[in-house]
């Protein structure tokens, strides 16, 4: 985050030729000579190179000839120029002839030494089956010191991916050195790294740390130790704000601050270097110490918060920037942003090429090149226009870091943000806040304890606020917009809005952006909020799209009153299913089993809700999950129930029976066994007003055998199919059931097969109509003659991103 200056209205425009642009010529040739080389071959960064020079030579001929300013320019765009024609093309040349490359397309067994360049990266995944939510693997970036490929030498200094399992791994730390084995995998193109290692184990002889890494991630463990005193969500936002530290963000409050366009708060960048630099300088110059000093004592202090926050390309790019922006201050220097930003990018993509195609790294550079170059042009028209000069900085620093990131965000994710600029205003006054506030907690913490759990609690307002924004605008309708991804959806979005900002600038197009602008308010907003298309008026029951897992919503005769049957693979979904049903009680809670897609999101559904009971079946494993389903509950103050065949429940307009299981295994066995887990699933048949709907958890072959030997009486007008369509399903059973219509709630992209092609043509040939929730979203059930009707909602959430 940047500020522009304070604003006087009579000051004259910023304009373009009012900045020193004379680096600027430089750095695009070596960013477009790095991209192309890594995108290309080397031969395309030889060729950018060269260009670059022979421009240098026309500059220059034309300085001779009395043009003196071009001279500068010149002369380092010939610098550059070479650069990028050696040191980088040869780089990328060695990168893409190493010889590590060729094992790894044939997926070869190794053994590597490696030294770790970057802090471990977690990699998140949803709970299924027996397995709990979490990080299950880290990814770890590493360069190559010796290798042993096939039992074989190799010599390698390549840059390798460590794809490693959690234990022992992410612990590791920059400038450490371990071995590591495992298979060898091709690395993605378009990179410096030569290959993947897919690690088998923990790392091997580990080598010494030095000193100030071991002192940086002591800070951050302290930090972590002391956020504590917060609740669990403010607890693992505070150090991804304040270091970029995200090991303990909660992976739904992460998906919210994307959603709404705030993820680059929990990313170490400009904004975090602007600020503490900023609070030192401003201390200093309290106590009348002269800038060449304050500059002195603020670079000792960027250079101890670079160290802490390690060695990410944001960082590396905001602390040169940072570090040149000091240097014009100590060197009496002013509006030195721009220059300090072109240096930058020459310095680290010369020290590392790879960062030409890193995203992190193109939006933080674009970012800032947008608020120093358009922002405080757009904040001086509107204070033209009569708007107070402090709301229009705030205005003006969001909108033009939106129109200058969004072409790149659009490439990269497929995805447009259309709440992003408002969720950064309401965000901007308290992030200086909570990030001095986190520094001071930092840094204080280790010495005195309880002055840093003061500073912590300060930042707590902060953070509940920020969590608060992105969650309301992760909410909001149409918060997140489908765009074509890759090259062609950034060059789709570059041209759609240069074309929105060119037509703004004309009277005419501004009133008639203004009369569209009103007329989606006052057709748009009605239909949206007075006559919403969802839920569908008489609506008995809902299957939530909570991706590879289960939630179904029964609704009772009382409008907001609705029991739940699962909670789907983590928080967040089936909040938002509820949100939209408008559900604000929950008599019942029922768990058909204690599988992780099952209970995953059981938090969530209390948030702003009251809810009267959770009820589960006999089964009590997996362990973890009994635990974690007690632990909730008990600290909700709700009872936990146990349901037992033959049961019968009833509310208002809804009745549920309860079937089975009829057999439940002893726990020991049912932990070795996730099968006999799901076969333990509670079976509950609904009556509503649209007819009898069985749901069956994940009941597979023997449980589906022991209900059909019992006699049960299974028929329903609507099936909520077993186990998300899996194979496991008897025909017999089905055909018992006798639906007229079926749901099957099921992830996009899972990797199970999930639903079974057999499954699926069973039920065809049985004639019944299925509505999978992977295709159509939430998918509703409502009462019709002369029988149930199914109706989908149509906005399913897309596959997982790794």
């Amino acid at each position: 985050m940047s500020t522009t200056p304070g604003l006087d209205p009579d000051r004259p425009v910023s304009t373009w030729r009012s900045h020193d642009l004379r680096l600027v010529p430089a750095a695009l040739t070596l960013w477009a000579a790095a991209l192309t080389g890594l995108l290309w071959g080397w031969w395309s960064a030889l060729a950018c190179g060269a260009a670059g020079v022979a421009l240098s030579i026309g500059l220059l001929r034309s300085a001779r000839r009395g043009r003196p300013r071009r001279f500068a320019v010149a002369a380092v765009l010939l610098l550059c120029g070479l650069v990028a024609a050696g040191p980088v093309a040869l780089r990328i040349h060695d990168s893409a002839t190493d010889p590590v490359r060729e094992p790894a397309v044939h997926g070869t067994p190794a053994v590597l030494r490696v030294m770790i360049t970057e802090r471990p990266r977690p990699v998140r995944s949803a709970g299924y089956a027996d397995q709990q939510a979490g990080t299950r693997s880290v990814v770890v970036a590493a360069r190559i010191e010796t290798a042993e490929v096939d039992g074989r030498p190799l010599a390698s200094t390549a840059r390798v991916l460590l794809l490693a399992p959690v234990p022992g791994w992410p612990a590791v730390l920059p400038g450490q050195s371990v071995t590591a084995s495992g298979r060898l995998a091709p690395a993605r193109g378009a990179e410096l790294t030569a290959a993947v290692l897919s690690v088998r184990g923990p790392p091997a002889d580990a080598g010494d740390v030095p000193w100030w890494q071991r002192s940086a991630e002591s800070l951050r463990a302290g930090l972590r130790e002391l956020c504590a005193v917060l609740p669990e969500e403010p607890a693992g936002l505070l150090p991804g704000l304040v270091v970029g530290d995200t090991s303990t963000l909660s992976p739904r409050v992460e998906r919210e601050f994307t959603a709404s366009g705030m993820s680059h708060l929990n990313a170490v960048s400009g904004g975090n270097v602007a600020i503490v630099c900023g609070a030192v300088l401003l201390m200093l110059r309290a106590f009348k110490i002269g800038p060449r000093t304050s500059a002195a004592a603020a670079g000792l202090c960027l250079l101890g918060f670079l160290v802490l926050a390690g060695p990410a390309p944001s960082v590396l790019r905001a602390g040169v920037m940072g570090g040149v922006g000091l240097l014009a201050l100590a060197l009496g220097r002013k509006g030195s942003a721009l220059p300090a930003l072109a240096a930058a990018v020459c310095a680290l993509i010369a020290c590392d090429p790879a960062m030409a195609v890193d995203f992190g790294f193109a939006l933080s550079v674009v970012a800032t090149a947008g608020l120093v170059l358009i922002a405080p042009c757009w904040a001086e028209a509107m204070v033209r226009r009569g708007v107070p000069p402090g709301f229009a900085e705030g205005l003006a620093v969001p909108l033009a870091a939106f129109v200058v990131t969004a072409p790149i965000i659009a490439g990269m994710a497929g995805t447009v943000s259309l709440v992003s600029v408002v969720t950064n205003v309401l965000a901007a006054p308290v992030v200086a806040p909570v990030t001095v506030f986190g520094v001071l907690a930092t840094v204080t913490g280790p010495w005195w304890p309880d002055a840093g759990r003061l500073f912590v609690r300060l930042s707590g307002p902060e953070t509940r606020w920020l969590i608060t924004v992105a969650r309301q605008g992760a909410k909001a309708p149409g918060a997140v917009v489908a765009w074509p991804g890759g090259w062609w959806g950034g060059l789709l979005a570059v041209a759609a809005l240069a074309g929105l900002v060119v037509a703004v600038r004309r009277r005419r197009f501004r009133l008639m952006l203004a009369v569209l602008l009103a007329g989606a308010l006052l057709v748009v907003v009605p239909v949206k909020v007075l006559a919403p298309a969802w839920p569908p008026a008489g609506w008995a029951a809902v299957a939530c799209d909570v991706g590879q897992g289960d939630a179904v919503v029964l609704a009772t005769a009382e409008p907001g009153r609705a029991v739940v049957i699962d909670t789907g693979p983590e928080p967040g979904p089936v909040d938002e299913c509820l949100s939209r049903l408008g559900v604000d009680r929950i008599p019942l809670l029922v768990l058909s089993h204690l599988h992780a897609d099952h209970i995953g999101g059981l938090e969530s559904v209390f948030e702003g809700r009251s809810v009267g009971a959770v009820a589960v079946g006999a089964g009590r494993a997996p362990g973890w999950a009994w635990r974690q389903v007690a632990e909730v509950t008990g600290r909700e103050g709700v009872p936990l129930l146990e349901l037992d065949a033959g049961q019968r429940l009833s509310w208002p307009g809804l009745t549920l029976e309860v079937l089975g299981p009829r057999y439940v295994p002893a726990r020991a066995a049912a932990e070795q066994d996730g099968t006999m887990i799901n076969n333990s699933s509670v079976v509950l048949r609904a009556g509503t007003p649209a007819g009898r709907i069985l749901l069956t958890g994940d009941v597979e072959l023997a449980a589906q055998a022991d209900l059909l030997s019992a006699g049960v009486d299974l028929r329903a007008e609507v099936l909520k199919v077993p186990h998300h369509g899996s194979r496991y399903s008897l025909p017999g059973f089905l055909g018992a059931v006798a639906p007229r219509a079926a749901l099957v709630s099921v992830g996009a992209g899972n990797t199970y097969g999930h639903p079974s092609k057999s499954t699926m043509d069973t039920l065809a040939a049985l004639g019944v109509p299925v509505a999978r929730t992977d295709q159509d979203g939430d998918a509703a059930v409502v009462g019709e003659a002369p029988g149930p009707a199914m109706v989908r909602r149509g906005e399913p959430r897309g596959p997982p991103r790794g």
